[in-house]
């Protein structure tokens, strides 16, 4: 026995000589842990040779099912969970138009990235495409890699979208009186009303120190009255019960479950929860099987000058669904008139997507954002493992700060997004591969130049927060002037109100 223990250990010193040799030449490696760990800021990684395709899997090019679990992943992998939240970016754009600066803590780059529109090619069906496409920035080896997800366009079916079945958590406690919360709330309620389907159904809950539900699942047609009779007659009261009103509007909505429907919870609130459970993964774990086996997602609306950013993005992460942030009534119109409607229906379940740096041409490198949203390497293919849910319509955008080896040519990196199907479960993937380029960013896509200032300016507004500062991040009155030029290029009145927000918080740190 001890002569067979003295093997082993000869053996696990050789094969770890070897990779030790090898893993700066393209060698194998089939263990390792995760480049990125989950700590706010993010790491740089380095790289380390990439597995073979399991025997018999399709071309990457191609959708495919995957039902067997994939091997250990070394860790020259990243991967996180998709993302389309947007209400970082604009409760920092709010803070800066009142001369405030944001506090860092609630700076998450990935969703200033993702609050801008995206020109990714894209898929015909439910599923994503997959763009992978860099740039070089202006410090030596260090490059910008962006990875575009795509879904189908919202308009292509929206008439013959499945019925919503959707119950709206309304927060009505004594902070929603500040003008700009319950007021835009009911305004944008009632004009979201008159656009849905007479096949829809919606149902409201409100809560303040209690949780009441004052209309029960109601469909539309022919009953569009009684809605807006219960959205008009809220009003301000006490304390603010979130837990509550959380528990409450989920058991309203598995009440009013409707089979072959989209049902989802809509939350609304300034989410300064002062009163009962303010825990997200308590109050969450409450409504776990409603959230699990009816599939209810939730959707978070973020309102007012004050307002609980780490609360809703809890809740929205553990609720599989995503917040926005409601400033005003431009943006109130957009999230209750446009997007809910149009992205009522989901196209993908649990999407994960993992990016693998090829060790031969990558030194280092980091994902910008995504800190709370980090998935183990193993865990990409386990389905069980929650992922984010992704509506028609959408673009998820991640960016990478990439170090490459001198005089690196050829392969760079492969990436990779994994759904599930959102009727089935049936899970699917698709990849695109990225080679090494020579454009410079002031050279690239105008779109991925946009992309790179929204980091970019993250990445200042949370220096306090991280340590780590984004490789050739330009000065803010540099940021300024390259967004201005960005909002000519492309003639967009959201890049030209980055070019104004990056103004304001030059001056508030001049």
């Amino acid at each position: 026995m001890e002569r067979q223990r003295t093997r082993q250990v000869m053996l696990a010193l050789a094969l770890a000589g070897g990779l030790l040799l090898t893993g700066c030449a393209g060698g194998e490696d089939d263990g390792g842990r995760s480049s990125t760990d989950g700590s706010r800021g993010g790491s740089y990684g380095s790289a380390f040779p990439a597995p073979d395709r399991p025997e018999g899997e399709q071309n990457s090019e191609e959708s495919r099912d995957l039902d067997s679990p994939e091997p250990k992943a070394p860790d020259y992998l990243s991967t996180f969970a998709l993302d389309v939240d947007t209400a970082s970016y604009g409760y920092a754009r709010r803070t800066l138009a009142e001369g405030r600066r944001p506090d860092p803590a609630t700076i998450r780059p990935e969703e200033f990235v993702n609050s801008f529109r995206q020109d990714y090619d894209r898929p015909d069906g439910n599923g994503f495409t997959v763009t992978v496409d860099g740039a070089r920035t202006d410090q030596d080896d260090w490059s910008l890699i962006r990875v575009g997800l795509a879904t189908r366009n919202a308009e292509d079916d929206a008439d013959e979208r499945p019925p919503a079945a959707l119950t709206f958590v309304i927060d009505i406690s004594g902070s929603m009186a500040e003008p700009g919360r319950l007021d835009l709330a009911q305004r944008s309620l009632d004009t979201m009303t008159n656009r849905l389907h007479d096949d829809d159904s919606v149902a409201i809950v409100t809560f303040s120190d209690e949780a009441e539900t004052v209309l029960p699942m109601t469909r539309l047609g022919g009953h569009r009255d009684r809605v807006h009779r219960a959205i008009d007659g809220l009003e301000p009261t006490y304390s603010t019960n979130l837990g509550a009103g959380v528990e409450t509007g989920y058991r309203t909505a598995v009440k009013g479950l409707r089979e072959g429907a989209t049902n989802r919870v809509v939350l609304i609130s300034d989410a300064l929860a002062n009163d009962g459970d303010t825990d997200p993964d308590s109050i969450l774990d409450r409504i776990d099987t409603a959230r699990r086996e009816h599939g209810i997602t939730l959707f978070g609306v973020g309102v007012g000058s004050d307002y609980g950013d780490a609360l809703m993005e809890r809740l929205a992460d553990k609720g599989d669904g995503h917040t926005v942030y409601v400033s005003g009534a431009d943006d109130a119109e957009k999230v209750f008139c446009e997007q809910l409607p149009e992205n009522i229906d989901l196209t993908a379940r649990d999407a994960k997507a993992q990016v693998a740096f090829d060790p031969r041409t990558v030194e280092q490198f980091r994902l910008i954002g995504y800190d709370d949203r980090r998935v183990a390497d193993d865990d990409f293919r386990d389905d069980r493992v929650d992922g984010g849910e992704v509506g028609p319509g959408h673009t998820v955008t991640a960016l990478y700060a990439v170090r490459t080896r001198p005089g690196a040519e050829g392969h760079l990196a492969t990436a990779t997004v994994r759904w599930q199907d959102p009727e089935t479960r049936a899970p699917h993937e698709r990849s695109a591969e990225l080679e090494t380029f020579d454009d410079t960013l002031r050279e690239a896509n105008p779109r991925f130049q946009v992309d790179a200032v929204a980091a970019y300016f993250a990445d200042a507004l949370r220096d306090t927060y991280t340590d780590q500062r984004l490789p050739g991040r330009p000065s803010m009155r540099e940021l300024a002037d390259w967004a201005d030029e960005l909002g000519d290029r492309t003639d967009d009145s959201a890049v030209r109100e980055l070019a104004a927000t990056i103004g304001r918080a030059r001056h508030l740190t001049d």
